[in-house]
Formats: structure tokens, C-alpha cells, sequence
């Protein structure tokens, strides 16, 4: 593949202000940062994205990808992030031949850090079939705890969601962004721009909901097995059903809610009850 001319734009992804706490003493706190990058795609404006600013190239070029406005790598020819304009100028060698339609017909999505997806993208069916891969309760549990070892923005700032790809109970790559959007498009973009698709990946984590938009974005990139330790939604089911994309959701600890699972979720390290659980009729 010929070389991506690229900026090197990162940007911190905190900075320190002065709060003030309950007990009315002063002191110095990180938060997360917050930018405006507009990108550019052939000159064409296409929309504007709020990030830390950590990974711009990879979250611009992941964007692209997963909104279906690149068709693949071998199209880049460059992706340059100037923050003093707040502008990131992608330059590719063709662009889709329905581009004005596709720019014309937005959904609005529950996302944060972005809120559209381009039109007819739900609609999508050109996936190549998913693997069925299978998870064991005692992975999901290790790779829940390998994951406190990341979240280092979020646990000096706060504000932030984190997503990762996993080969089963170990982390392979891992990204924060102001928006689980945000986050798992850098992890796509991070993959063509280092050449790497992550091949034993079989398994994304996020911290946000799983709705239709992230079952979506991880189907694309040809994973069937979605982690949140927050809750799923009515079009994230029906998408995960459509792609086969086993869920799991509200997954803290030993505790989970698994979707799709029939003949993918092993069950081999049942917690015990605690006081108060209440077994479930099927």
C-alpha cells in the first residue's frame, strides 16, 4: 500500500482548572478535554466531531469508514488535522458515487459525541457473515478485570467512555474519547492506518449503551461478540439478531445480561446467589 501522508496531531486529553469541593477548600482538578475538529473530506465539509483530540487521524479516518464514506484504505491519500483551524482535511482517491445522497439523509442516534449517522447506513446488508464466536463466563469475567488496568482519562477526569478490542480474556487495543462513537471509530481508523485489521480480535468492550449504531459499527468490523457495562437497546437487539452479534450487557463483575446467547454463552463460573436474587423463570 502506498504511504498515507498524515499529520501527527495529538493533544493532550486533560487539563487542570481550579474547583472547589463540599467542604469549601480549593484545589486543582483534571477534566477532560473537549474539541470542535471539522473534517473535511476532498474539500467537502462533512461534519463536525467533539474529541479529546487524542488520536484525531485515526478517529477521522474511523468515522469515515464507519459512516461508509471510504471504501478502503488503498483510497487514503492523506489525512491532516490543523487545530488551530479545527479542521482535519481528508484527501482520498475516489468517494462514493452517492455521496450527495448519502449526505443528504441523516438519522439522528442516541449517540454522544456525535449525533447522525449518513443515510441508509441501518440499512446496510452487505456484511460478510459474522463468526459465531462462543464466550466462556469465566473469560468474560478475567477480561472484565484485565480492563481495570485502562480508563486512565477516566479515572483522573472523568467524563469520558473507553471501548476496546479483545482476543477473548486479554486487551489488545484500547481507546477513550468524549463519546463511545468517538472511541470506537479511532479503534477502526487505528486499523487501516496501521494496516492491521485486528484479526484474533474476536471480542469489543464499551462502556456505553449498546444500541443500533455501535451493534452497526462493530458488525462492520466483522466481530460478533459486543460487551457494555451499561444497558442495550430495542434496535441494538434487533440489529444484533439481523448480524448475529452475541450482547452482553449491564457485565460488572461476575454479573451480566446476555443476548443471542443460545449456544454461544458458556456457562462454567456461576456466582453464587446473594440474599434477595431472584431466580428468573425462562
Amino acid at each position: 500500500m502506498t504511504a498515507i501522508s498524515l499529520s501527527r496531531a495529538r493533544l493532550p486529553t486533560t487539563l487542570e482548572i481550579d474547583v472547589v469541593d463540599e467542604f469549601g477548600d480549593s484545589r486543582r482538578q483534571a477534566i477532560a478535554a473537549e474539541r470542535a475538529l471539522t473534517v473535511y473530506l476532498n474539500k467537502r465539509e462533512i461534519v463536525t466531531l467533539m474529541t479529546l483530540g487524542a488520536e484525531p487521524e485515526a478517529l477521522v479516518v474511523g468515522y469515515l469508514r464507519n459512516q461508509g464514506l471510504l471504501g478502503s484504505r488503498e483510497d487514503l491519500i492523506a489525512v491532516h488535522v490543523d487545530w488551530e483551524v479545527e479542521s482535519a482535511a481528508v484527501v482520498t482517491r475516489r468517494l462514493p458515487e452517492d455521496l450527495e445522497e448519502r449526505l443528504g439523509q441523516r438519522t439522528v442516534t442516541t449517540g454522544c459525541g456525535q449525533g447522525t449517522v449518513f443515510g441508509r447506513l441501518l440499512d446496510a446488508t452487505a456484511l460478510a457473515p459474522l463468526p459465531e464466536t462462543s464466550l466462556a463466563q469465566s473469560t468474560l469475567g478475567r477480561m472484565l478485570h484485565h480492563l481495570g488496568a485502562y480508563n486512565e482519562t477516566y479515572r483522573s477526569a472523568g467524563a469520558v467512555h473507553g471501548c476496546a478490542l479483545c482476543h477473548q480474556d486479554r486487551v489488545v487495543d484500547f481507546v477513550e474519547d468524549v463519546g463511545r462513537h468517538n472511541a470506537v471509530d479511532t479503534l477502526a481508523g487505528r486499523q487501516w492506518l496501521e494496516e492491521t485489521e485486528a484479526a484474533d480480535a474476536d471480542i469489543f468492550y464499551t462502556t456505553g449503551r449498546l444500541t443500533s449504531e455501535m451493534v452497526l459499527k462493530v458488525a462492520q468490523m466483522g466481530i460478533s461478540v459486543l460487551v457494555s457495562r451499561s444497558g442495550v437497546t430495542q434496535k441494538g437487539v434487533e440489529l444484533a439478531q439481523r448480524f448475529g452479534v452475541l450482547l452482553i450487557a449491564r457485565a460488572k463483575g461476575r454479573h451480566f445480561q446476555a443476548i443471542n446467547a443460545a449456544g454461544r454463552l458458556v456457562l462454567d463460573d456461576i456466582p453464587p446467589r446473594r440474599p434477595g436474587d431472584q431466580r428468573r423463570s425462562s
